[in-house]
């Protein structure tokens, strides 16, 4: 089956019955009218008592809007859109997964599945949609992005994730096709021949062709101006993986941001879990990102073999006192699943997961600590509880430890737990803050503009090489201070729209670049530097930056 036809029956499957847009538009005359959304469902069943889906709610407010029979009202839009929380952040993430690969690493807590990737399992949330589009980037895209129309949320600035075992691992001619394709989805309704027979096949290993980039340089180029604009590319890898060609590499593919898993920051934990590499390519590996402009994500594992709840305490706080000082991390407690080797242990008796009291203990001992620089992206992975032998079981555990602190008394200043969100602010009353801080070789500048609440409206990563940061030998940077994100929050808009109040459509960004800008000069630098994703060169392009090979430039 092809990507037009598996995509075509996904689009026959979202069709609805003349009953349920009727049921539907009633539902949403009351919600207009005032009344709760879930009282208006609860009060029109269907016939067989089941309650109108949320996409069909927003298929049928569509239909309302293009008969000309209601306004196009996007406030009323975000009270029926399934899960806001998706693009409160401003950008909307669409997750892909790599296909089955050999993984360098031989860590013990890593679970195996046939045909996933290594330490994905089928059915987790991300790993299942790629194994029912066959891992085919193109397909993933395309059927996620459609997903999102479906329940109203806003597609046009997407941030890729992809995900499956170590990115830098595989073929770099497998990198360049599965970056293509997913730009050829995105760009789908700007290039008609987006899904060519060439462009299907993925390369042959067995082949030795020179990669070719001008057709992915292409497809970039289109992206810039696309309805669906890339603002943000993720990979993930491990620390002893990253080098400095293959940060130039991994720029030519248009990533801007990478995680690394760290797992620990403590060399004998890392050994009895055959991790394969030590804190000290932890710590080059973020140095070198950093100095290439990229944002770095940090994996940590409490519950490790060899840990204990006392011993993670200690360090996780190595993250910030020993100059990794990452911009986001993932926390995943360690999982003790069947088909990982931990499991042995386990049975052995060598090895005793934490319960989830101890880890609700654990985490809200430690996540007042995270610096306001960072932003806590996760807390516990999406695996099915029924994988899980023992230990924690519950995926609930960001809000267990909410509700611990709470109890506490005691507060998160990360980014995630301080970012606005969907609430409306006045830019008038936000105050600048530069917070400044020194993690390995680098002179790092977190410029955000907050509200009276100590909320986050937008921030910038600026950074500054000390002496030691890694030559990297790009032209770019020389002379250089180099702007690592641009991120204004709020629910994700469409690009040229506005919403009274609406973070994103302040002149924020504007005003933090110039805030860079005027730093860098007071530096004595000539140059600022952004590691620009595809999809946000226009917008720098309008702002005085000028593209170059690897990044846009703004000469002083």
């Amino acid at each position: 089956m092809t990507s037009t036809e598996r995509t075509e029956n996904w689009r026959r499957a979202r069709q609805y019955t003349p009953e349920q847009m009727e049921r539907a538009k009633i539902v949403l005359e009351e919600v207009r009218a005032g009344i709760r959304l879930d009282r208006a469902l609860r009060s029109h069943p269907m016939p067989d008592g089941k309650l109108i889906a949320k996409h069909i709610l927003v298929a049928a407010y569509n239909e309302l809007v293009a008969e000309g029979e209601w306004p196009d009202d996007p406030a009323f839009l975000s009270r029926i859109r399934m899960k806001p929380v998706r693009t409160l952040s401003g950008v909307t993430t669409v997750t892909v997964l790599t296909k089955e690969a050999p993984c360098p690493g031989r860590c013990i807590f890593c679970p195996s599945e046939a045909q996933m990737p290594k330490s994905y399992l089928a059915d987790e949330p991300g790993a299942a949609r790629a194994f029912q589009n066959h891992f085919d980037p193109f397909d993933q895209v395309t059927s996620r992005i459609n997903e999102y129309a479906a329940v109203g949320h806003p597609n046009d600035k997407i941030e890729l994730l992809i995900l499956g075992g170590s990115w830098c691992a595989y073929p770099r001619a497998y990198q360049e096709w599965f970056v293509r394709r997913c730009f050829h989805a995105m760009n789908a309704e700007s290039l008609l021949a987006a899904s060519q027979p060439e462009d299907v096949l993925e390369p042959d290993p067995r082949e030795r062709k020179a990669i070719e980039l001008a057709e992915l340089h292409k497809a970039h180029k289109i992206n810039e101006t696309a309805n669906h604009r890339n603002v943000g590319l993720v990979i993930e890898t491990r620390p002893d993986q990253i080098t400095r060609d293959e940060l130039v590499w991994l720029r030519r593919l248009g990533v801007t941001k990478v995680q690394i898993g760290a797992q620990s920051l403590d060399d004998r934990v890392l050994a009895l879990n055959q991790r394969g590499h030590a804190t000290a390519d932890t710590l080059r590996a973020t140095a070198l990102l950093r100095a290439a402009g990229f944002k770095i994500v940090l994996h940590w594992m409490p519950n490790l073999l060899g840990a204990t709840p006392e011993s993670d305490r200690v360090d996780f706080v190595r993250l910030w006192s020993q100059d990794y000082a990452p911009d986001e991390i993932k926390i995943y407690p360690t999982q003790l699943l069947e088909s990982a080797e931990l499991y042995q242990y386990w049975k052995r008796g060598e090895y005793k997961p934490y319960t989830t009291g101890q880890l609700i203990d654990l985490i809200a001992d430690i996540k007042p600590l995270i610096p306001p620089y960072c932003r806590v992206n996760r807390i516990i992975r999406d695996i099915p509880s029924f994988h899980v032998v023992e230990g924690n079981k519950r995926t609930s555990l960001r809000q267990d430890v909410q509700r611990e602190m709470q109890k506490r008394g005691t507060a998160c200043r990360c980014i995630r737990c301080r970012e606005v969100r969907g609430q409306l602010v006045d830019a008038e009353q936000l105050t600048f803050d530069d917070h400044v801080y020194f993690p390995a070789q680098s002179e790092e500048h977190f410029l955000s503009y907050n509200t009276a609440a100590d909320q986050l409206a937008g921030y910038l990563r600026l950074s500054f090489p000390r002496d030691g940061a890694p030559d990297l030998q790009i032209p770019e940077l020389d002379g250089a201070g180099i702007i690592r994100e641009v991120h204004v929050y709020g629910q994700s808009l469409p690009v040229g729209s506005e919403r009274a109040g609406a973070a994103q459509h302040r002149g924020l960004g504007t005003r933090l670049l110039d805030e860079a800008a005027r730093i860098t000069r007071e530096k004595g630098l000539r140059r600022l530097a952004v590691i620009a994703a595809v999809g946000t060169r226009a917008y720098y392009a309008r702002r005085g930056f000028a593209q170059h090979e690897l990044y846009m430039v703004k000469e002083f």
